[in-house]
């Protein structure tokens, strides 16, 4: 049974989607977006959910043309996820199939739709999905890390990242552009990103060495300067963080 998610800015033609694919028995269950930043947020909340999730979405059908982010667009940016919903492109222009399949479409349906004609593209969606776990599943971009901004999914090259800090179940990523919010324990990001040069230096902070400006002293306490901002180095990690920041600059 797919889990479906269907997308178009214009409410009769979203009405009739989803009536027909509720009316499909291989559809277990269909939601509507009215536009790309409301699917791009259900479909970030999928994600989170993992595959066999309460919220994890398996295709969306998408329409081309939209107000703001379009379709392509919106495919173009799920195409950068480690595993992305199926997307079937359904839209009354004729003129974009090669650049659809380019992203890999599953199917790609015109308007007015027939019956017969989504049928068709929902069984070829759950044939894909069926032989999905043969494929292999391809990591995450390791020199990047997604973070949503107003509904669209940016990559931030981890280099950029100066420091992250907790906050809660969630952790901030600090850049000199910005910050952004992801939601990823900082204990995580600890271990995902140790061999590129971070480190712990306080249960709510984790910094990069290699943009540490300065190392105080000051009465016993310690603090470090990350992009003109001073953060406190707890006692227990001060030694190791002096130590490598020693081995760092010697060369050891």
């Amino acid at each position: 049974m797919l889990r479906a998610l269907a997308v178009d800015d214009e409410r009769p033609s979203l009405e009739e989607l989803l009536y027909l694919l509720n009316a499909d028995p291989r559809i277990g269950s269909v939601e509507g977006a009215s536009d790309a930043t409301e699917a791009l947020r259900r479909i970030n909340r999928a994600l989170e959910s993992g595959l066999d999730g309460p919220d994890a979405i398996d295709v969306v059908f998408l329409d081309i043309h939209m107000p703001g982010l379009d379709g392509l667009e919106m495919a173009r940016l799920l195409t950068g996820f480690a595993q992305p919903p199926l997307v079937v492109f359904v839209t009354a222009h004729e003129g974009f199939a090669v650049h659809a399949f380019d992203l890999k479409a599953v199917d790609y349906v015109l308007k007015p739709v027939r019956r017969e004609r989504l049928a068709e593209a929902v069984r070829r969606a759950a044939q894909v999905r069926e032989t999905a776990p043969l494929i292999p599943v391809h990591e995450p971009d390791p020199d990047h890390i997604s973070v949503e901004l107003g509904g669209v999914t940016r990559f931030v090259p981890v280099e950029d990242i100066t420091h992250v800090e907790a906050q809660g179940d969630y952790a901030r990523l600090h850049t000199p552009q910005g910050s952004h919010l992801v939601r990823i324990p900082l204990s995580t990001l600890e271990e995902r990103w140790r061999s590129r040069g971070f480190v712990r230096i306080h249960r709510r902070h984790l910094v990069a060495l290699r943009h540490i400006e300065e190392l105080r002293l000051d009465a016993g306490s310690v603090s470090v300067l990350v992009d003109s901002v001073e953060l406190q180095v707890s006692r227990r990690h001060a030694r190791e963080l002096r130590d490598l920041l020693m081995r760092r600059t010697t060369g050891g």
